[in-house]
């Protein structure tokens, strides 16, 4: 039996355009224009007659001489460090909702850490005209973006601050968590207890390693260069810092960890060995509650709302000096911080 094939109505990339539809409707550009645009000047039985047209084309405005014309996009673009990270799942959904309620279309990509990578991704959106910019950055210098927030495009830094430009800012208070983290394995007896970071590159790295310094400068206890593991969060190395203070000539009994990828790898490392040692993470985890980890928490989806906020006000004119806001933290005991030393 012979096969027909039937060819298609219409081929990719020949979209309809307003003139089909002023042809199918039997009006002109102008009235079509007008209903697509929701502009006044159009009676009813016009109105439906473009809409059916429309309805049956197919046809989708395109917004490209409008950015030509008005020199904006409606959208906003955000620059993620790592998009498989859990953490910045509700940041990102945080930031979409608020750049919805503003008619705004969100745009992301990872910069995978790489300041080189940052750098590629956020000066592309800006050649694609975003109208503002929600920076999570990956390197330390951001000189480059002076150029287009003097042409207009409003950036908001979060998570981490901008390097060597005066920018807007929202982070979480990571001094003062795991200053609170580490005060409370103190609290219930510790006096020999580890750090273990992420790069000492990284702003909120830095900041926690403060914060554990200060508790323990409070407690007046010394603090041992071998408690202290700055670096990848890769596993292996995790890993290796874990073992490295739990069994070293002196061994510490309560672990600090820096941030959710950090604690993950230190439970995992520290559930098969006999002898107990209390641990407190900086981020939550999923199934931290079920697992008993005590974590010092922020708020991802807080930090996204509270920057896309700022952003558009920015946008709407906000004419005040660049703010940098810190978001509290909340400690969360359930059982893992909580352990005496052995």
């Amino acid at each position: 039996m012979a096969e027909t094939t039937r060819r298609p109505d219409h081929r990719y990339g020949n979209r309809p355009t307003m003139k089909d539809v002023a042809s199918r409707a039997g009006v002109g550009l102008k009235t079509v224009s007008r209903v697509v645009n929701g502009e006044p000047g159009v009676t009813a039985d016009t109105e439906r007659r473009v809409q059916e047209a429309i309805e049956a084309l197919g046809f989708r405005r395109n917004d490209s001489a409008r950015v030509l014309r008005k020199g904006r996009t409606a959208s906003v673009g955000l620059v993620l460090e790592d998009l498989a990270d859990p953490f910045y799942g509700p940041l990102s959904r945080a930031v979409e909702e608020v750049a919805r309620a503003h008619g705004a279309l969100l745009i992301n990509g990872s910069s995978a850490e790489d300041p080189d990578r940052e750098r590629e991704l956020a000066l592309a959106l800006c050649a694609r005209r975003v109208d503002g910019l929600i920076v999570i950055p990956a390197g330390d210098d951001h000189r480059y973006l002076e150029p287009e927030m003097r042409a207009g495009v409003a950036t908001v830094f979060v998570d981490r601050p901008a390097g060597r430009i005066e920018a807007d800012a929202v982070l979480t208070d990571s001094f003062g968590g795991a200053r609170g983290g580490v005060a409370h394995l103190v609290a219930h007896g510790h006096r020999r207890i580890g750090f273990i970071g992420d790069q000492p590159r990284i702003h909120t790295a830095v900041e926690r390693l403060r914060g554990y310094r200060a508790a323990m400068e409070d407690a007046g206890l010394p603090v041992d260069d071998a408690w202290v593991s700055l670096g990848s969060t890769d596993p292996a190395r995790v890993r290796e810092a874990v073992a490295a203070m739990v069994d070293g000539p002196q061994p510490v009994t309560a672990l600090f960890a820096g941030n959710n990828r950090v604690t993950v790898t230190a439970v995992r490392e520290l559930s098969g060995r006999t002898r107990p040692v209390a641990l407190v993470g900086f981020d939550d985890i999923e199934l931290a509650d079920l697992l008993g980890i005590t974590v010092v928490a922020q708020d991802a989806a807080a930090l996204g709302r509270t920057a896309a906020e700022r952003l558009f006000r920015r946008l709407e004119g906000l004419p005040e000096a660049p703010a940098r806001v810190e978001l509290p933290t909340t400690l969360i005991a359930r059982g893992s911080g909580e352990v005496p030393p052995a």
